[in-house]
Formats: structure tokens, sequence, C-alpha cells
């Protein structure tokens, strides 16, 4: 269980079961078949053990991107993770932005032109020593939310936001079954 640990905080059941049927997700179409048998995940039914590393794509800009990746790839890395920072995506309640340094789907364009895999963290909370764990401000002035507990309206929020990631995921066909690189998204 110490994997997924993240400082203090522990995935839950529900986190768990999420995160598996996202694993699940991602075999059942055309594309490469990911699932995972206890020990590791299976690609294409080759057990695979993969050296994965962080490269946080708002963090730098996007001339910088492909340099980062190839050096992620020369260094012998097999999947790049990253973070879905949601406080920079929806700033303001249902207005969005995906473009410049937060244009998430060229990053990982890029880094299924380079021949990598990619672990999407959706979060909802990002451990990456970010601003309010990468909630957005606006999240807490809904009435009632509780953030990281069972709490109706915090949920519904998360729900809300982790669908459009997900749909727009899949519109772009960068799930692995796609076609894509995401083996696996964890929420």
């Amino acid at each position: 269980m110490e994997a997924f640990v993240c400082k203090k905080m522990k995935m839950n059941k529900l986190e768990i079961i999420l995160l598996f049927f996202v694993v699940l997700f991602t075999a059942t179409s055309n594309g490469a078949h990911v699932s995972y048998d206890h020990r590791a995940l299976v690609i294409d039914g080759k057990r695979r053990v993969l050296i994965s590393g962080s490269i946080h794509y708002p963090r730098s800009t996007p001339e910088m991107w492909p340099g980062l990746i190839q050096k992620s790839k020369d260094g012998g890395l097999d999947v790049i993770e990253t973070y879905i920072f949601w406080n920079l995506h929806e700033p303001v309640r249902n207005q969005y932005n995906f473009e410049g340094r937060y244009d998430v789907v060229k990053f990982l364009k890029l880094v299924a032109e380079a021949g990598l895999y990619a672990h999407l963290r959706i979060g909802p909370y990002v451990c990456a020593e970010w601003n309010y764990g990468g909630f957005p401000l606006w999240l807490h002035f809904v009435p009632g939310i509780k953030f990281r507990t069972d709490n109706e309206p915090f949920k519904a929020e998360m729900q809300r936001f982790t669908g459009k990631i997900v749909d727009m995921m899949k519109q772009e066909k960068l799930y692995a079954s796609q076609g894509g690189p995401i083996i696996l998204s964890q929420v």
C-alpha cells in the first residue's frame, strides 16, 4: 500500500476502485491492451517493469517539452507521469484554459511521438508542492464543501472536472486502447 501514499494521504477504497476501472477502460478497445495481474502491468500480453518519471507540463514552456521528454527517454524512462492541475485549467468555475503551457493534449501527443507511455494523474489533489493542492480557489466557496472527504458537493465538482478531462483524452484518442500513450489514469 506504500505505493499509494502521498505524504499523509492514502488512497481510499473508492479511489482504488476508480483506478482499477480506469486501467480496465484502457484495455478494452483497438489499441494496446493494458491490464494488471497483481504483480505488474501487462501491455499487449507482456508483463512490463516500467521506469517512470514526472514532467509537470505547466512548470515549463511548450518549447521546452520536446527536449525534456527526449532527455527523459535518453535517461531510460518508459513512462512520463504528469498531474492535471485543476486550479490552472479551471481558474473560474466552468471557464477552462488548455492553451500555451496548459496544453496537456499537446504535451501528451509529444510524449507519444517520443515513443513513451503516459501516466495521467487527474487528481483532484496534487501532491507536488503546488498552491492549495491544485484545487481552484473558487472551490472553497462552494456551499457545504469539505475537501478530501466523502462530501457530496466536493464529489460532484470533482466528478464534473474529472469527466471533462477523461472526455477530452478520449476525444483526442490519447488512451492506449485508442492508440494513444496513456496507459494509466489515476484519480
